[in-house]
């Protein structure tokens, strides 16, 4: 054993005894990003510059470049990563707190020299069929800090990955070359894209839904639209609020996006608007569908009423034969009556097939 670790520990020693093992004059050793680092790079003039260097380094980097800024990407950073992010940044303790919590409202603010646009993101839950307790549409929130020289995006929940939108916008190098407002636009038109594939696949769930309502067979159950409408209602309060905070971005008096971009987040607005109006429409038709539901669940629940009643009114006229010939008074007509048992045994029946017929013809039964 003693000389199986002596063997280990040899390339050690005579590292050492080399010299190759002390650290450099005047060199740091190099840092490397925390694990809620999903990216960091250095554009300068749109291209990124080679590596992933830590996000302090390439903010000094970007700082001291000619038409150069950073853009660093966090995914649910901690606590002590987001202090030490915010306080390269230059962030305030307020916007700091706001990072690391979810279930924001999409708004926008200016806090000094940094804009803070904070998104909602969207995802749709694909399932089998419609229960009263299945997730259709998953939402997190995207929060992206933007200042003279770095965008900071961070991401809360599962849905509105950014890595396509990073790899998508680097092909742009034109765009990248505003600064980072590309960031900006890239991540508002990337979540306003996802809320229209939300959209279209609510459609085709509503339209299966609709098909249900009115089967002949058998209605859709209620608390399956009540879910579905709880689902587009939160998708709903994703979206609608994000318009003012673009039209606010849009604003000529306000410090916003360049020139070059301004008619981007005019197309990105216009396409919101459009997704508004359809999860409008389908709030609409939910609320129309589950009126239409509870409507015939009354119909349903009258036809019982009247079976109900029909099938009592038949029992109620053997009850009343057998009641009048069950009293025992000494002298009652027919009781004596040879025939008088069967005699009763067919008026029941005659007033039983009777009322039945009756009853069915009317439509009670």
């Amino acid at each position: 054993m003693d000389r199986i670790r002596w063997r280990e520990r040899l390339p050690g020693l005579v590292g050492r005894l080399l010299g190759r093992d002390r650290p450099v004059a005047g060199k740091r050793p190099r840092r490397t990003n925390p694990d809620a680092v999903v990216d960091c790079a250095v554009y300068v003039a749109g291209r990124r510059e080679p590596g992933r260097p830590h996000y302090a380094d390439a903010y000094a980097r970007a700082r001291h470049g000619r038409r150069a800024f950073v853009w660093l990407g966090l995914h649910e950073p901690g606590a002590a990563v987001m202090a030490a992010v915010g306080r390269t940044f230059g962030l305030d303790e307020a916007s700091v707190e706001q990072a690391l919590a979810d279930g924001h409202r999409p708004t926008v603010r200016r806090l000094g020299d940094v804009t803070l646009l904070v998104l909602r993101s969207a995802g749709y839950v694909e399932h089998g069929e419609l229960t009263a307790t299945s997730e259709v549409v998953d939402t997190g929130d995207v929060l992206v800090f933007l200042g003279d020289r770095f965008a900071l995006t961070v991401r809360h929940g599962a849905t509105g990955a950014l890595a396509p939108v990073r790899e998508a916008v680097q092909r742009r190098p034109d765009m990248l070359a505003q600064g980072p407002w590309a960031v900006a636009y890239a991540v508002c038109a990337r979540m306003v894209e996802l809320y229209g594939e939300v959209a279209e696949h609510l459609e085709r769930d509503l339209e299966r839904v609709e098909e249900s309502v009115f089967a002949r067979e058998h209605g859709a159950d209620i608390q399956h639209l009540y879910q579905l409408k709880r689902e587009v209602v939160e998708f709903k309060r994703a979206v609608l609020p994000l318009s003012a905070p673009l039209r606010a971005l849009l604003d000529p008096s306000d410090a916003g996006p360049p020139t070059a971009l301004r008619s981007r987040f005019v197309a990105v607005a216009d396409d919101l608007a459009r997704v508004v109006e359809r999860i409008g429409a389908y709030d609409e038709l939910l609320t129309s569908l589950v009126q239409s539901r509870l409507a015939q669940l009354a119909v349903e629940q009258n036809d019982d009423m009247r079976k109900i009643a029909s099938w009592a009114a038949i029992a109620a006229s053997q009850t009343a034969v057998a009641g009048v010939y069950g009293m025992n008074f000494a002298h009652m007509p027919e009781l004596h009556w040879r025939y008088g048992y069967g005699g009763a045994l067919l008026l029941m029946a005659t007033l039983a097939v009777t009322l039945h017929r009756l009853f069915r013809r009317s439509g009670w039964l």
